[in-house]
């Protein structure tokens, strides 16, 4: 038997990025750039199993200059999202911050020292983050994206 909750999260996230990205294409980006009192950015990943482009709209806690830090929170859930699971396989990804130019970026999953001395900037930008930790048992990972030449 299918689990319900899990079910209805996924559609509430496929749907309301689908919205958001649609919201942003619409206004050309006068709506849509700003979620939570944070910058978003549209990640476009290679799917790991498909092979298929996927792009999502997420939030970015930390601005660092060209680079920008993402959480895999998936608002709390016991698995982590698509998007870090495609990135993980393949950490070449397409990052359009704030609906500007699209730009080839590198992903990268902070290791737990990095991530842990990370996490209070990200919780200071959202403090929903704290909330989502807490609903589940795994350390919910930090991502950063920056500019391909920078690695």
């Amino acid at each position: 038997m299918p689990d319900i909750r899990r079910t209805a999260n996924e559609l509430f996230l496929k749907t309301s990025t689908t919205m958001h990205r649609r919201l942003l294409d619409i206004t050309a980006g006068r709506l849509g750039t700003r979620f939570k009192n944070m910058p978003t950015l549209t990640l476009t990943t290679t799917g790991r199993r498909t092979g298929r482009q996927h792009t999502v709209v997420l939030t970015v806690p930390v601005v660092d200059g060209p680079r920008y830090l993402i959480v895999a929170s998936r608002a709390g859930d016991t698995i982590s999202p698509a998007w870090y699971h495609n990135l993980s396989a393949d950490p070449s990804v397409e990052v359009s911050f704030q609906h500007g130019p699209s730009q080839p970026m590198t992903a990268r999953v902070l290791p737990a020292t990095e991530r842990e001395a990370r996490w209070p900037q990200v919780v200071q930008a959202y403090p929903g983050y704290a909330d989502y930790q807490k609903r589940t048992a795994r350390v919910i990972p930090l991502v950063e994206l920056a500019p391909r030449t920078d690695y």
